[in-house]
């Protein structure tokens, strides 16, 4: 049996169907859900990556900011205020971004939340960071 897995942004629906396992990272950890977890609501890393493990398909990576993660009833609801899909990365874009953000950083919050997510979006495509 597999669980219901669906992620979401404000701008539209990222990804839904069903699947193995889904692993996510939250603020008090990794967590792996299978079918049959127990009800969990977590808040996600912001700049963080989303590993779906779809029924008999090959895995669906996803870059994450902020966002919740919950757990019910077989489904899994990925509420995320940005999230993209690995596959739809640009990574000489991604890669640009991410020497941008390390340049402006100067230690404040917004820099630090800008090279997470960059890398966060390196990782979900596949590259080394």
């Amino acid at each position: 049996m597999a669980i219901r897995v669906a992620l979401v942004s404000p701008e539209r629906e990222v990804w839904a169907g069903e699947a193995e396992m889904v692993v996510a990272q939250t603020i008090e950890g990794e967590i792996g859900i299978r079918t049959g977890h127990s009800p969990v609501l977590g808040v996600l890393v912001d700049g963080s990556v989303v590993k779906i493990f779809p029924s008999g398909g090959d895995p669906v990576i996803a870059a994450v900011g902020s966002g919740f993660f919950s757990v019910a009833d077989n489904e899994v609801s990925i509420l995320a205020e940005q999230a993209e899909l690995g596959a739809e990365i640009d990574l000489a874009e991604a890669r640009q971004t991410l020497a941008a953000a390390q340049a402006g950083g100067d230690g404040d919050n917004p820099a630090q939340v800008a090279e997470r997510r960059a890398r966060a979006r390196l990782r979900a495509a596949g590259a080394d960071v």
